[in-house]
C-alpha cells in the first residue's frame, strides 16, 4: 500500500515544528562518560564531538545517583540473578521480590500504607488519575501542570473539568464550589508539587486547606493528588519533596518517579491501602504494560535508601549549596531567573531565537543546556532551563556562568 500521500503530510507537519524552532527529535546521543577528576563532575561524551568532554545541565538525575557505585552495583547484582527483564506484566508472571521490596521502602519512606510501581511517572499520573474518574466526579487541575496530567485529564470522563489559575487557591475554591454546585459526588483536585519548566513550587499547605473546606460538600468526599516527581528527593530537609518543604500534612494520593532524583527508572503511586489495591485492579498501564526490570527495582531501593541516611543529608546540603551558587551567578549577571530552593533554575530569556543562540553557545563552550519554546512554554516565557545537581562542584558552576558572561561578546 502506498504510504506517499500521508508521508507529504507528516512532512508538511515537521517543516512547521522546524520553522518555529521548536524541533525535539535531533538528539544528543551519549557514548562514553569521564569520571569526576580535578575538582570537577562527571563529563559526557557525544556522538561526533570526538574526545570533547560535555558538562550536564540538563539532568534530572538531582542527587547524581544515576552513577553511584552502590546503586550501580545493586542493579547488576539484580541482572545476575533475575536476568534483564521482567517477561510479563505484573499479575501474569513479572512480578519479583524486589518489586515488592521497593512498594514497601517507597511507603514507609512516605509514611503511607502502601505503594505500588509503574513503568514510568507518565504511565503513573495517567493510570491513576483516569481510575479514579467516574461520571459524577469534578476533576480539578492547576494550569501549568504538566503534559501527563493534561492527557489524563484528555483521557478521564468526569462530569465536569475545571483549570484554575496557576497557584491561585482562591481560583481553586471557586472551582470546588462550582463543583459542589453542580452535585457532583466526587472531587478529584491535581497539581504539580514541583512545577517542572519553572521550578516554582504548588503552595500545599493553602490546596489542602482548600480542598478540606470542601470536603463535605462532595458524598465521596474531594481529594488531592500530587506529582510531586521533580520533589521528591531533591526538596524539601530530608529529600521528601514539597510536602515536607510547605510542612503540609501527608496529601491523599502522592506520585513520584524513580527516574529523577533516584537516578533510575519508573514511577510509583503511594497512598491508603485501599486506593492501592483499587488501582492494581483497574490501572490500565499496570495490567497490561510490564513493570520496571527486577534489577531496576533493586537498584531503586539502594538509591532511596541513600537518601534516607547522614550520606542523603550530605547531598541533599551540597545540591543546596550549588543550586544558590548558581542563582546568585545568574542574577549578578544580569539575567533574569526565578529563584527558589529547587535545582529547576531556568534561565528567562522570552525570546526564541535568542534562547536557540544561547543553548548553542553553550554548547560550543562544552555545556549541554536545554532551550524552552512554544508551545512547551508559553510565548514570551521562552527559556534555558538549568537543571543543578548534586554531581556539580563549585567549578562546574563557575565554568557555566563564566560561558554565560562570554555569550555576545
Amino acid at each position: 500500500m502506498s504510504f506517499n500521500r500521508l508521508s507529504q503530510a507528516l512532512s508538511a507537519e515537521i517543516a512547521v515544528i522546524d520553522g518555529r524552532g521548536s524541533s525535539k527529535r535531533r538528539e544528543a546521543i551519549i557514548v562514553d562518560v569521564v569520571p569526576p577528576r580535578d575538582g570537577h563532575g562527571p563529563r559526557y561524551l557525544l556522538r561526533g564531538e570526538g574526545e570533547k568532554p560535555f558538562l550536564k545541565m540538563n539532568s534530572n538525575n538531582y542527587l547524581g545517583m544515576g552513577l553511584r557505585r552502590r546503586v550501580v552495583e545493586a542493579e547488576e547484582e539484580a541482572v545476575g540473578r533475575f536476568g534483564c527483564g521482567p517477561g510479563a506484566v505484573r499479575f501474569i508472571s513479572g512480578t519479583y521480590e524486589p518489586h515488592v521490596a521497593l512498594e514497601a521502602r517507597l511507603a514507609a519512606f512516605h509514611a503511607r500504607e502502601a505503594a505500588m510501581i509503574f513503568s514510568s511517572a507518565y504511565a503513573t499520573i495517567v493510570s491513576t488519575i483516569v481510575p479514579l474518574i467516574t461520571a459524577e466526579t469534578a476533576l480539578i487541575s492547576d494550569e501549568l501542570n504538566h503534559n501527563c496530567i493534561i492527557n489524563a485529564m484528555r483521557l478521564a470522563r468526569p462530569k465536569e473539568k475545571f483549570v484554575y489559575k496557576h497557584n491561585q487557591v482562591a481560583d481553586l475554591e471557586t472551582s470546588l464550589e462550582k463543583a459542589a454546585a453542580m452535585g457532583a459526588k466526587r472531587a478529584v483536585v491535581v497539581t504539580d508539587g514541583i512545577f517542572s519548566m519553572r521550578g516554582d513550587h504548588a503552595p500545599l499547605v493553602e490546596i489542602q486547606a482548600a480542598v478540606r473546606k470542601f470536603d463535605h460538600r462532595f458524598p465521596e468526599n474531594a481529594a488531592l493528588v500530587v506529582d510531586d516527581s521533580h520533589g521528591v528527593g531533591a526538596f524539601g530537609a530530608t529529600g521528601r519533596g514539597t510536602e515536607e518543604y510547605t510542612g503540609c500534612e501527608p496529601v491523599d494520593i502522592l506520585v513520584g518517579t524513580l527516574g529523577k532524583a533516584f537516578g533510575v527508572n519508573g514511577g510509583y503511586v503511594a497512598g491508603p491501602r485501599a486506593l492501592i489495591d483499587f488501582l492494581r485492579e483497574t490501572s490500565m498501564m499496570y495490567i497490561y504494560s510490564n513493570p520496571i526490570t527486577p534489577a531496576e527495582a533493586a537498584a531503586a531501593k539502594v538509591a532511596v535508601d541513600i537518601l534516607d541516611s547522614p550520606e542523603g543529608l550530605g547531598l541533599l546540603t551540597h545540591l543546596r549549596a550549588m543550586t544558590a551558587k548558581f542563582e546568585k551567578g545568574l542574577v549578578d549577571l544580569g539575567f533574569e531567573t526565578i529563584r527558589g530552593e529547587h535545582p529547576v533554575t531556568p534561565l528567562v530569556v522570552r525570546d526564541t531565537p535568542k534562547t536557540q543562540a544561547l543553548v548553542k553557545h553553550l554548547f560550543a563552550k562544552g555545556i549541554l543546556a536545554t532551550g524552552l519554546s512554544y508551545p512547551v512554554v508559553p510565548k514570551g516565557d521562552e527559556e534555558i532551563r538549568f537543571q543543578v545537581s548534586a554531581d556539580h562542584t563549585p567549578a562546574d558552576i563557575d565554568c557555566v556562568l563564566e560561558a554565560l558572561k562570554s555569550f555576545g561578546s
